[in-house]
Formats: C-alpha cells, structure tokens, sequence
C-alpha cells in the first residue's frame, strides 16, 4: 500500500515537475535588486572607436590630403566641429542611462556616472577653444605650422575624451557585475533595514532631500514591478486552480503571493516614512528661510539707522568745521587788535614824553 502510495506520488510530481519550473525563477529574485537590468557598453564603445579613427586620420592628414595641403586647417576644425556634435548626441544617450541606473537605487554610482559622462564633451570644447586661440594668434608666432598644432590638439583631446570614457565603461561594468542591493538603501534610514547611526545624519548635508527623490523613485519602481509579480501570480494560481495537478504548485504559489504581498506592504510603509521625512526636511528649510529672511531685515534696518547716524555725524561735523574755520577768524582778529591797540599804546607814550 505504501509503495502504490509512493509510485502516485512519484507519477504525480513527474508531470508537475516542468510547471513546478515555472516558478524556480522566482524564489531566488529580489524584489529590491532582482529586476535590475543591465546597461549597454555598445554606444561608449563605438564613441572610442568613433575617437581612436579621428586621431588616426589627424596624425595621417598630410598622407591623406597631400594634394590640397590648404585645405587641412579648415578640414580638421570642421571636423572637431562635427565631433562636438556626436559627442552631444552620445552625452544625451549615457545620461539616458545614468537616469536609468539611478531609478534601479544604485544613486551614489549614478552621481559618479553623471560627472564622468559629461567630461567628453567639455574635453572636445576645450580642444574647440584652444583651436580658436591657436587660429586667432597665429600671425604672431610661427614657431610651428598651424596644422601640426591643430593635429597635435586633436590627438591630445581624443585620447583624454578616450581616458574618459573607458573609465566610463568600466564603470558600466561594474554596475553590470554588481550582486548587491542597492545603496539607496544604505544612505537613508530604512523601516526594512536599523538606522544604526543614520539618524544623527539625516539632515547633515543638503543632498539628503535628493537623495530622499531617489528613494521615492527607487521605491515606486519596486512597487510598480511587485504589483506586476502580483499580478503575474495571481493569473498563474487562477489558471492553476482550474487544473487537476495537484497541490504543490498551489501551494507554492500561495506562499510566494503571501511573500510578495508581505514585501509590497512594507515598502508602502517604507514609502510613507521617507514622504513623511521628506515633509519634515521641507519645513526645516522652510523655517531655515524665514530665519533668514528676518536676518535680512534686521540687516537693513541696521544698514538704515547706520546710515541715518552717519548722516548726522556728517552733519555734526561740517558745523564742527564751521565753527573752527570761526573760531579760527576771531583768534586772528584777536590778534590784529592787539597788535592795534600795542602800537596805539607806543604811539601814546612817545607823544607824552615829547
């Protein structure tokens, strides 16, 4: 009896074995980090490639157009143009994908992706300017010809927009490598992870608010992608409930909608703590300006009565000036009249001796 009850048990797991795989996949996705896609080195890659044949046709410009050796200066400068142009292009494509690496929760690396994917196209409008001031001064030096400086600047803004974007790439790499959660989740305080020592430094730096906008986006993305798993397995246990299987899949796929129901309410609760900090930021700033708003009024009127009591020693002072230029007068006058009134006395005396 034992072993009929076995051979069913082992027929029966044997046809459910392929639906059985259905759902192998998804014990081992994360909600947080599992739906992570990767990002595509193919645009930076033909940008070098793009990079590495501009500097070679700059090095064999003479070779290439040494039938009209005239007309190098102009080809170059126009074709830098042209450069500056695609690299704009490719600059809006890879930050495309830094927004797209930021949205996945991973925000200090898209901060650092930001910053390295805007140095090739500053890289080729320095190498434009420089191309300029060389054109502009160049009557009054000769030391070397003009399309040997301008071949020179070529290869040495190619090869440092080249630096650029490798490391660039290798970057991507890295984000495409990576098997970590996300490090949104480490900056901010988390009701699915302790605080630790996060709550001293909430609000110690003026990026916490930014950084409390990729939470946000960070936690809708999960939400959308836990209520599409949602979704997903509830037609998957509707389809499954009208079969005669059995009740392992059921009951696997019970469990896994208990879980994913269980994560999606914890990252609504996630979600509501970061709005309600995010509230909280905003008044401070708020009082932060109205503190500084009453600074700058009292400023004023200090600015105002300063100068109001400026005016008045202003004032004080050319009386002050007044009166010393009078005082001055009479102290002359003074002076003469005793000179007068000396001689007079001189005068006196020799008429009575006489």
């Amino acid at each position: 009896m034992a072993h009929e009850r076995g051979g069913a048990a082992s027929s029966a797991a044997a046809p459910a074995s392929e639906e059985d795989a259905l759902f192998i996949d998804l014990l081992h996705e994360a909600p947080l980090s599992g739906h992570r896609e990767p990002r595509s080195i193919v645009g930076g890659t033909l940008y070098c490639i793009l990079l590495a044949g501009y500097a070679a046709v700059a090095v064999s410009a003479p070779w290439i157009f040494y039938l009209v050796p005239d007309m190098i200066p102009p080809l170059l400068c126009s074709s830098n143009v042209i450069l500056l142009v695609l690299t704009g292009i490719f600059q809006q494509y890879w930050i495309h994908q830094v927004r797209k690496v930021r949205l996945q929760g991973y925000y200090d690396f898209s901060e650092k992706l930001k910053r390295i994917a805007r140095l090739p196209f500053a890289t080729i409008a320095s190498g434009i300017a420089l191309m300029l001031l060389i054109i502009v001064w160049q009557p009054l030096g000769q030391l070397l010809s003009i399309s040997l400086l301008l071949r020179i600047i070529i290869v040495v803004e190619a090869t440092c927009a080249g630096c650029f974007m490798s490391l660039y790439l290798w970057h991507i790499h890295k984000y495409n490598s990576l098997n970590g959660h996300p490090d949104i989740l480490r900056s901010l305080y988390s009701a699915l992870q302790p605080s630790s020592t996060l709550e001293d430094r909430r609000y110690y730096d003026g990026r916490l608010s930014d950084q409390q906008m990729a939470l946000l986006q960070y936690q809708r993305e999960n939400i959308h992608y836990l209520s599409e798993e949602v979704l997903r397995l509830q037609e998957c246990l509707s389809k499954y409930q009208r079969t005669d299987v059995g009740s392992t899949p059921q009951a696997d796929l019970a469990h896994l909608l208990a879980s994913r129901d269980q994560e999606l309410r914890a990252l609504s609760a996630e979600m509501n703590q970061v709005h309600s900090e995010l509230q909280l930021a905003r008044n401070l700033i708020d009082e932060k300006d109205s503190e500084t708003q009453r600074i700058r009024v009292s400023n004023n009127q200090y600015i105002e009565e300063n100068d109001r009591l400026r005016a008045i020693l202003g004032e004080w002072s050319a009386r002050a000036a007044k009166l010393e230029r009078a005082l001055e007068a009479e102290r002359i006058s003074s002076i003469e009249l005793r000179k007068t009134i000396a001689k007079l006395r001189g005068q006196t005396y020799k008429e009575q001796n006489a």
